[in-house]
């Protein structure tokens, strides 16, 4: 039996008795932290179980380090980042030092300065900088108890925090009933019962009556082994009333039973007593100057309530304690709800507008019966300030206690609104359905019923119901058009954007004629030339639309962010449906320096996948590479995952046959069971692509038929090259023309020499004599003018098989030997080898070249995003910014990095990994 004990207080400790190999558990940890290694646990166990207890002892353990502690509240869950402030507290003359956006996160979430509302991974990783700097000066424990009742924000940030600890001298432990879903998935120490023994002995050092074994025996087996309970139930009881065992208590009512025994022990108290108890259950920071007041304004003497004690219940000292958690509940849960209200009422009083407004607004709210516009109007200024905060799930609360509050019906509606879209942006999706079902139960203006419309749709497509969502958001646009025709626009914009995701071609056409119905405005601007040339492109085809997608093209270089950020991902397909890849690439570099300036985390993989896809097509899989990886660890960190297209593109394009069939075998089988025919579409577009590079034509050939009932306007289209080079390889001449002919009529409209390059190199795949020769010569004219060096190659390759079946050998020896070279320069290994066998068939001697391995070949994935970061010129703290790691992390990879490549300084890692020829410039 371990004998290990610390005295009770707070949290339910009841010493350390029989929790010897929990200790050495904790005491691994801290050695560990004593190391400068990092760790994460989360203790969890049923309430009085002796979490705190573990937790204290891990800080008594911790002689000669930083120690900085947090506790979750019940009364504070409503409170955007309150836990995260107590536990930063301390630490808050470090933020100057950090970078800069973290820096005015940081500041702007805990009320040092105003700020629009920051990315709630934007302030994970400001936390995760400030830790990681206090960490290089000594190891730090951080200890947050009563994680369940953490506020959803600090609950986010620190599961961000705790995932991403690897080099820092950091320990987070954490106390939890039930971790929060932001902290599912970290190591856990599960605490249970005491052993019967243990248990035993903790319950004779409280029973002073003698009791026979089998008495005992069952209140042991009733309990658990809870110490908690088995310390608070039997008090009072008579041996006699032990003597019938405790109940018969099952797992789940045994906290219930223990609040029950804290209530027998409160109801003792005189009544001055238990209302200052009441006062302190109410006030959510345990400051006591507070709770004096407010008992005073109570006309409660705290000196006099206090002066019989109050059986150990509460603590005043610096800070105002409650033995357990449970007695806090038990206090509020059993006062009348007369007296909650007044002390809420008398704690607003007391509460400094200034410096806390929002704990008094709730405060106010609390102590209010009916509608109250005055609180009501205090509570939705509250809401602007837990947004600016980015505390959505905060403001969405705030809203909807407001809209409660509110006596007018339209204001009511309005706020309840508010409250649904804060709760979609917070995606809680079950909120926004009760609230849009509560506030459509009402009388509700064309504005508000549109609003509703557009929130049942976005609910709808987050659940995988496309077709629905479109449906819903078109009823709400033309329910907007009357009072608000840009919201009606850009709600348009959002069902064009959802219905090319699905494919559907009657969807799409229908989100294109309602489109065509709103009013032509005077002077049109990138919102209504965006979506006027896309409606068009539908309805008209791609020759009516061209002017319009023209002019929408040209303003979108200049997009302001607050559009880049609402709808910008639609307006990337501008550039593409006019076939401008160098507009393409301007806007794409362009949104993903926007987004990441804005540190608008949740939008950015999107954007990096876009810019991913224009590296691929210039050649720079390098970049490519990194842009894609790089959204994916944001993807990771924000749980915001995006479709993998970039990725498609790229491997299809390097002609890996195993790990491209395995993610076209992913994204095929999450795309048809998500209905994004989209995603079906790129799938099969790569696998064209793959198959033609490896010169299996007839599963090119298949695979760019699969979706031939799907419409949308980019990919199927880019699709149409890969079929006509399958189908003219395996005799399906029909076929060829067919799909030539939809490709002619998508170019056309447009004189770029990526269309007309595109357009020429498969006019001649079916094309014959000095016809074909034309195209061919054509087509690598205009696609050299481009920078898109895999179409380039490519056309070189059709071009020199084509001279070589026309028994022109020398000219063909010298289109194949370029395109040879060009595909190994790029990294296109399938079809560097089909240029390989092209030119052994000239009767050349090539021997066979893989694509050369760089010197950073043995570098890990996350390894190489590092090194070519700091090659390019970023520093440590800007790094990690981009890869979500901190400056400690990263400095930790660079030591592995430089051993690897056999470098001892960053300035080498230019030449150990010097930029390709067709590497671009950093993004």
């Amino acid at each position: 039996m371990d004998q290990r004990r610390r005295g009770s207080g707070q949290g339910g400790s009841v010493g350390l008795l029989g929790r010897g190999a929990e200790c050495a558990l904790l005491d691994g940890v801290i050695a560990a932290l004593r190391a400068g290694e990092s760790r994460v646990l989360v203790v969890r166990g049923a309430p009085g179980v002796g979490k705190s207890a573990l937790l204290r002892y891990a800080e008594g353990s911790a002689t000669g380090m930083r120690v900085v502690r947090a506790a979750g509240s019940e009364s504070e869950m409503e409170l955007a980042f309150a836990a995260l402030h107590q536990l930063c507290s301390p630490l808050l003359d470090r933020v100057e030092g950090l970078p800069g956006a973290q820096r005015d996160a940081l500041e702007t979430v805990f009320r040092l300065r105003a700020g629009t509302s920051p990315d709630h991974f934007l302030v994970g990783l400001a936390v995760l900088s400030l830790l990681a700097g206090v960490s290089a000066e000594g190891p730090l424990l951080c200890v947050v108890d009563d994680a369940q009742w953490l506020d959803r924000a600090s609950a986010q940030v620190l599961g961000f925090v705790a995932r991403r600890l690897l080099a820092e001298s950091i320990v987070l432990l954490l106390g939890a009933r039930l971790p929060n879903p932001e902290l599912r998935g970290l190591p856990e120490l599960e605490v249970t019962g005491l052993s019967d023994a243990d248990a035993h002995a903790l319950l004779s050092s409280v029973t002073y009556a003698r009791l026979d074994q089998h008495i005992r025996d069952r209140i042991v087996a009733e309990t658990r082994g809870n110490p908690l309970a088995l310390l608070e139930l039997p008090r009072g009881l008579t041996v006699t009333q032990m003597a019938g065992g405790l109940g018969l208590l099952d797992a789940d009512t045994l906290p219930g039973r223990i609040e029950e025994s804290f209530l027998h022990r409160i109801r003792e108290l005189p009544a001055q007593t238990r209302l200052m108890l009441l006062v302190a259950a109410a006030e959510p920071v345990g400051d006591p100057v507070l709770v004096r007041r407010a008992a005073e304004r109570l006309d409660v003497t705290p000196a006099a309530a206090l002066a019989g004690g109050t059986d150990g219940l509460l603590t005043i000292d610096e800070r105002v304690t409650f033995r357990h958690p449970l007695v806090r509940s038990a206090v509020y849960r059993a006062a009348e709800p007369g007296d909650r209200r007044a002390v809420h009422l008398a704690l607003a009083d007391v509460t400094d507008p200034r410096d806390a407004p929002d704990r008094r607004a709730w405060h106010l709210a609390s102590a209010t019966v009916g509608p109250d516009d005055a609180v009501a109007a205090e509570l939705e200024r509250s809401t602007l300030r837990a947004q600016a905060r980015g505390g959505m799930a905060v403001a969405a609360a705030f809203l909807q206690r407001s809209a409660a509050l509110t006596a007018d019906p339209s204001p009511r509606a309005d706020r309840m609104l508010a409250a649904a879209e804060a709760s979609l942006q917070a995606g809680e999706l079950d909120d926004v359905r009760r609230l849009v079902s509560a506030v459509s139960a009402g009388p509700l203006d064309g504005c508000q019923d549109g609003r509703a419309g557009v929130l049942r749709g976005q609910v709808a497509f987050a659940s995988g119901g496309g077709a629905d969502a479109v449906t819903l958001l078109l009823d709400a646009a033309g329910q907007l058009a009357p009072s608000n025709l840009r919201l009606a626009r850009e709600t348009y914009l959002t069902a064009w954007g959802m219905a090319v995701s699905i494919a559907d071609q009657g969807t799409l056409l229908a989100v294109s004629r309602a489109v065509h119905t709103l009013p032509s405005p005077d002077s049109p601007g990138p919102l209504e030339l965006l979506l006027d040339g896309f409606a068009l492109l539908v309805t008209d085809g791609r020759a009516a639309a061209a002017a319009t997608l023209r002019q929408a093209a040209a303003v979108l270089t200049d997009l302001p962010a607050a559009d880049v950020l609402r709808w910008g991902w639609i307006a990337t397909g501008a550039s593409a449906a006019i076939w401008d890849d160098e507009g393409m690439r301007t806007i794409y570099a362009r949104q993903v320096r926007l987004v990441r300036d804005a540190a608008a985390l949740r939008e950015l993989p999107y954007h990096l996948s876009t810019w991913g896809y224009a590296l691929s097509s210039v050649g720079d899989f390098e970049g490519a590479a990194a842009a894609i990886a790089e959204g994916e660890a944001v993807a990771a960190a924000t749980g915001n995952p995006v479709p993998p297209y970039s990725a498609l593109r790229l491997l299809s394009l390097r002609g890996r046959e195993a790990e491209t069939t395995a993610l076209i075998a992913a994204t095929l089988r999450g795309s048809a069971a998500a209905g994004f025919g989209m995603g079906i579409t790129a799938a099969n577009w790569a696998a064209a692509v793959l198959y033609n590079g490896l010169a299996r034509y007839p599963e090119a050939m298949r695979a760019s038929q699969a979706t031939a009932h799907l419409a949308e306007p980019w990919l199927s289209t880019w699709l149409l090259p890969e079929m006509v080079e399958a189908a003219t390889r395996v005799g399906e001449t029909d076929l060829a023309r067919d799909a030539l002919e939809r490709l002619i009529e998508a170019t056309q409209p447009f004189s770029t020499d990526f269309a007309a390059g595109i357009e020429a190199r498969t006019r001649a795949l079916v094309g014959t004599g000095r016809g074909a020769d034309d195209l061919y010569h054509e087509a690598v004219e205009r696609l050299g003018r481009t920078r898109l060096r895999p179409e380039l190659a490519r056309a070189h390759l059709l071009y020199g098989e084509w001279l070589r079946r026309e028994r022109r050998r020398v000219e063909a020896r010298d289109h194949l030997r370029t395109a040879h070279e060009m595909f190994t320069l790029i990294g296109m290994e399938a079809f560097a080898e089909r240029a390989r066998r092209e030119l052994l068939a000239t009767g050349e001697t090539v021997r066979k070249r893989t694509v050369a391995a760089s010197s950073g070949a043995a570098l890990t994935a996350q390894e190489r995003q590092i090194a070519l970061l700091v090659r390019d010129g970023l520093s440590n703290p800007e790094a990690g910014t981009r890869l979500f790691l901190s400056p400690r992390t990263v400095e930790w990879h660079l030591r592995s990095i430089f051993v690897k490549l056999g470098i001892s300084s960053r300035r080498q890692l230019r030449d150990a990994l010097p930029r390709g020829e067709y590497e671009s410039a950093p993004g």
